[in-house]
Protein backbone atom coordinates (compact mmCIF):
# COMPACT_ATOMS: atom_id res chain seq x y z
CA UNK A 1 0.00 0.00 0.00
CA UNK A 2 2.61 2.49 0.91
CA UNK A 3 4.67 1.92 -2.48
CA UNK A 4 1.25 2.60 -4.24
CA UNK A 5 0.63 5.31 -2.52
CA UNK A 6 3.91 6.59 -3.45
CA UNK A 7 4.12 5.89 -7.18
CA UNK A 8 6.94 3.05 -6.73
CA UNK A 9 6.50 -1.03 -7.39
CA UNK A 10 7.09 -2.83 -4.32
CA UNK A 11 9.86 -5.80 -5.34
CA UNK A 12 7.44 -9.46 -5.61
CA UNK A 13 7.28 -12.43 -2.98
CA UNK A 14 9.42 -14.73 -5.28
CA UNK A 15 12.40 -11.78 -5.72
CA UNK A 16 12.22 -11.38 -2.42
CA UNK A 17 12.14 -14.87 -1.39
CA UNK A 18 15.88 -15.51 -3.09
CA UNK A 19 16.99 -12.43 -1.94
CA UNK A 20 16.16 -13.76 1.53
CA UNK A 21 17.47 -17.18 0.53
CA UNK A 22 21.04 -14.98 -0.59
CA UNK A 23 21.61 -13.42 2.70
CA UNK A 24 20.75 -16.02 4.54
CA UNK A 25 23.12 -18.46 2.65
CA UNK A 26 25.68 -15.97 2.87
CA UNK A 27 25.51 -15.25 6.49
CA UNK A 28 24.96 -11.76 5.73
CA UNK A 29 26.26 -9.38 8.25
CA UNK A 30 26.67 -6.16 5.64
CA UNK A 31 24.42 -5.89 2.50
CA UNK A 32 23.93 -2.54 0.69
CA UNK A 33 20.64 -2.09 -0.79
CA UNK A 34 20.43 0.61 -4.37
CA UNK A 35 16.86 1.78 -4.32
CA UNK A 36 15.05 2.05 -0.98
CA UNK A 37 11.75 2.19 -2.54
CA UNK A 38 9.36 1.69 0.78
CA UNK A 39 11.38 -0.68 2.65
CA UNK A 40 10.07 -3.99 1.07
CA UNK A 41 13.28 -5.31 -0.60
CA UNK A 42 14.66 -4.07 2.73
CA UNK A 43 12.68 -6.54 5.00
CA UNK A 44 13.49 -9.62 2.84
CA UNK A 45 16.78 -9.08 3.11
CA UNK A 46 17.25 -8.00 7.05
CA UNK A 47 14.97 -11.41 7.51
CA UNK A 48 17.58 -13.88 5.90
CA UNK A 49 20.58 -11.17 7.38
CA UNK A 50 22.46 -11.93 10.77
CA UNK A 51 20.99 -11.12 13.74
CA UNK A 52 24.21 -8.40 14.09
CA UNK A 53 23.41 -7.47 10.23
CA UNK A 54 22.77 -3.62 8.95
CA UNK A 55 21.24 -3.25 5.54
CA UNK A 56 22.74 0.22 4.37
CA UNK A 57 20.24 1.45 1.60
CA UNK A 58 20.33 4.58 -0.99
CA UNK A 59 17.82 6.23 -2.62
CA UNK A 60 17.44 10.07 -3.59
CA UNK A 61 13.58 10.02 -1.96
CA UNK A 62 13.11 11.32 1.28
CA UNK A 63 9.56 10.05 1.01
CA UNK A 64 11.10 6.69 0.39
CA UNK A 65 13.54 6.90 3.31
CA UNK A 66 10.71 7.71 5.87
CA UNK A 67 8.25 4.80 4.53
CA UNK A 68 11.07 2.47 4.50
CA UNK A 69 11.61 3.67 8.34
CA UNK A 70 8.58 2.67 9.51
CA UNK A 71 8.26 -0.65 7.41
CA UNK A 72 11.30 -0.96 9.21
CA UNK A 73 9.77 -0.25 12.52
CA UNK A 74 6.45 -2.16 11.76
CA UNK A 75 8.24 -5.15 11.08
CA UNK A 76 10.07 -5.21 14.55
CA UNK A 77 13.11 -4.15 13.28
CA UNK A 78 15.55 -2.33 15.62
CA UNK A 79 17.08 1.53 14.06
CA UNK A 80 20.74 -0.12 14.43
CA UNK A 81 20.05 -2.25 11.77
CA UNK A 82 19.38 -0.03 9.06
CA UNK A 83 21.65 2.81 7.61
CA UNK A 84 19.47 4.89 5.47
CA UNK A 85 21.58 7.07 3.01
CA UNK A 86 20.13 9.71 1.06
CA UNK A 87 22.07 10.71 -2.13
CA UNK A 88 22.73 9.37 -5.85
CA UNK A 89 23.91 6.14 -4.58
CA UNK A 90 26.86 6.24 -7.69
CA UNK A 91 27.73 9.16 -5.27
CA UNK A 92 27.84 7.06 -2.23
CA UNK A 93 29.13 4.11 -3.29
CA UNK A 94 32.79 5.35 -3.99
CA UNK A 95 32.77 6.17 0.04
CA UNK A 96 31.48 2.70 0.87
CA UNK A 97 34.40 0.43 2.47
CA UNK A 98 35.95 -1.71 -0.71
CA UNK A 99 35.28 -5.69 0.22
CA UNK A 100 33.47 -4.83 3.25
CA UNK A 101 29.97 -6.29 1.67
CA UNK A 102 28.26 -9.20 1.83
CA UNK A 103 25.63 -8.66 -0.78
CA UNK A 104 24.86 -5.61 -2.84
CA UNK A 105 21.56 -5.41 -4.16
CA UNK A 106 20.20 -3.13 -6.53
CA UNK A 107 16.86 -2.13 -7.86
CA UNK A 108 16.64 1.42 -9.23
CA UNK A 109 16.30 2.91 -12.84
CA UNK A 110 18.15 0.31 -15.59
CA UNK A 111 19.72 2.92 -17.30
CA UNK A 112 22.24 3.07 -14.42
CA UNK A 113 22.90 -0.57 -13.32
CA UNK A 114 26.39 -0.57 -15.28
CA UNK A 115 28.04 2.13 -13.06
CA UNK A 116 26.25 0.57 -9.95
CA UNK A 117 28.23 -2.99 -11.74
CA UNK A 118 31.68 -0.96 -11.63
CA UNK A 119 31.32 0.35 -8.38
CA UNK A 120 29.43 -2.40 -6.56
CA UNK A 121 31.96 -5.54 -7.64
CA UNK A 122 34.71 -3.36 -5.65
CA UNK A 123 31.91 -3.91 -2.52
CA UNK A 124 31.88 -7.33 -2.32
CA UNK A 125 34.49 -9.58 -0.08
CA UNK A 126 35.32 -12.87 -1.26
CA UNK A 127 32.15 -14.71 -1.85
CA UNK A 128 30.13 -12.03 -1.26
CA UNK A 129 26.94 -11.26 -4.37
CA UNK A 130 25.80 -8.57 -6.08
CA UNK A 131 22.05 -9.48 -7.62
CA UNK A 132 20.28 -7.02 -10.13
CA UNK A 133 16.22 -6.73 -10.32
CA UNK A 134 14.20 -5.94 -13.50
CA UNK A 135 17.01 -7.49 -16.08
CA UNK A 136 13.86 -8.75 -17.80
CA UNK A 137 11.62 -6.36 -17.68
CA UNK A 138 10.04 -5.23 -20.04
CA UNK A 139 10.32 -8.02 -22.46
CA UNK A 140 11.08 -6.47 -25.66
CA UNK A 141 11.91 -6.54 -29.12
CA UNK A 142 16.06 -7.13 -29.68
CA UNK A 143 15.63 -4.32 -32.02
CA UNK A 144 14.62 -1.96 -29.28
CA UNK A 145 16.98 1.43 -28.32
CA UNK A 146 15.88 2.28 -24.97
CA UNK A 147 18.24 2.84 -22.90
CA UNK A 148 17.25 0.81 -20.07
CA UNK A 149 17.11 -1.96 -22.01
CA UNK A 150 20.52 -1.39 -23.80
CA UNK A 151 22.39 -0.89 -20.32
CA UNK A 152 20.58 -4.27 -18.79
CA UNK A 153 22.12 -6.07 -22.00
CA UNK A 154 25.61 -3.93 -21.42
CA UNK A 155 25.17 -5.04 -17.54
CA UNK A 156 24.84 -8.87 -18.79
CA UNK A 157 27.58 -8.93 -20.80
CA UNK A 158 30.04 -6.96 -18.60
CA UNK A 159 28.69 -9.51 -15.64
CA UNK A 160 29.21 -12.37 -18.16
CA UNK A 161 32.37 -11.47 -19.21
CA UNK A 162 34.04 -10.78 -15.55
CA UNK A 163 36.54 -13.50 -14.82
CA UNK A 164 35.98 -12.04 -10.98
CA UNK A 165 32.41 -13.28 -10.82
CA UNK A 166 29.95 -16.73 -11.16
CA UNK A 167 26.85 -15.55 -12.41
CA UNK A 168 23.81 -16.75 -13.22
CA UNK A 169 20.24 -14.94 -14.36
CA UNK A 170 17.42 -16.10 -12.17
CA UNK A 171 13.97 -15.91 -14.18
CA UNK A 172 11.71 -14.91 -11.17
CA UNK A 173 9.56 -12.43 -10.95
CA UNK A 174 11.48 -9.41 -13.39
CA UNK A 175 14.44 -11.42 -13.79
CA UNK A 176 17.10 -11.35 -11.16
CA UNK A 177 20.81 -10.98 -12.28
CA UNK A 178 22.89 -12.75 -9.65
CA UNK A 179 27.01 -12.81 -9.76
CA UNK A 180 29.42 -14.61 -7.00
CA UNK A 181 32.20 -12.80 -6.35
CA UNK A 182 35.46 -15.34 -6.80
CA UNK A 183 36.91 -16.27 -3.37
Amino acid sequence: MRAEDLGCAALGGAAGAALCFLTASLRARAVVEIGTGTGVSGLYLLRGMAPEGVLTSIDLEPEYHQAARQTFRDAGFAPGRTRLIMGRALDVLPRLTSGGYDLLFVDAPRAEYPGYYEHGVHLLRAGGVIAFHGVLAPRSDPARRDPGVLAARELARAVREDERLVPTLLPIGAGLLVAAMRG
